[in-house]
């Protein structure tokens, strides 16, 4: 009977932990540059000094959905998608370097570029510093320039710096428990140069709406048979006891 109790258990429990996946996913449907993260079940052999008849179950994390998100226009000078591979170096809160790719941009109160939730873009000589009055323009290989409007007529752009722009082997990237992707090895990437991106323009998350509703639908209704598979356990368990009680 306990075998029985145990295996629906570890089912549940699992389908509790991909439950909690998909919902942040959902949750970040309208997030800029999200990326999906994926799970998958896979079934793990029971060894006892038993036959090898039984397995359980355990959610595996498989990593990202990498594929790029849809691509909106806002007209918003200091909004940057990538275009394609590659992403965006920021530094992260712990002082390292981490990758991503949400291109909404501002200027700190330091006259920092940062990303809109508050981190400090690296550029490929350190974090690019923003002058007062200045208006911002990217070009489409990460080039910062600035025009001074104190000025009664507009002089030149005044080059000042460029974002580092990475495109590390996704294999070797992992994501960390804020959102932000590093590689594995813990070393920094290197910039790429041939990575491009388009201004005025967002990317958008990759999750589907639609499909991460049917799944959690589907782990619903798999949670509910593990449920059944418990009640059924207590009604045996409940029967075999009055069985024993008449002998």
């Amino acid at each position: 009977m306990d075998r029985l109790i145990y295996t629906a258990m570890t089912g549940a429990r699992h389908i509790l932990d991909q439950q909690a996946t998909t919902s942040n996913n959902l949750a970040n449907a309208t997030t800029t540059g999200f990326r999906a993260q994926l799970d998958t079940f896979r079934a793990v052999p029971v060894v006892s000094e038993g036959l090898p008849t039984r397995t359980f179950v355990v959610d595996n994390t498989i990593g990202a959905d990498f594929r790029a998100g849809p691509i909106e226009t806002t007209g918003r000078a200091m909004d940057v998608a990538v275009r394609g591979e590659g992403w965006f170096a920021v530094q992260s809160a712990d002082g390292s370097e981490a990758y991503t790719r949400n291109g909404s941009f501002k200027v700190s109160e330091n006259g920092l570029l940062q990303t809109s939730n508050g981190l400090t873009l690296q550029g490929e000589n350190g974090p690019i510093a923003i002058p007062p009055n200045t208006d911002v323009a990217i070009s489409a290989d990460g080039t910062v320039s600035g025009i001074d409007t104190n000025q009664l007529q507009p002089g030149p752009a005044n080059v000042l710096g460029r974002l580092k722009l990475v495109n590390p082997p996704v294999a070797q990237l992992v994501r960390g428990d804020d959102g932000l992707f590093r590689q594995q090895s813990g070393q920094v990437a290197q910039a790429d140069p041939a990575v491009r991106v388009a201004d005025g323009c967002l990317e958008g998350s990759n999750v589907n709406p639609v499909d991460a509703m049917v799944n959690m639908i589907s782990l619903a209704r798999s949670f509910e048979t593990q449920m059944s598979l418990l009640k059924n356990a207590e009604n045996n368990a409940a029967k075999a006891s009055q069985i024993l009680a008449l002998n």
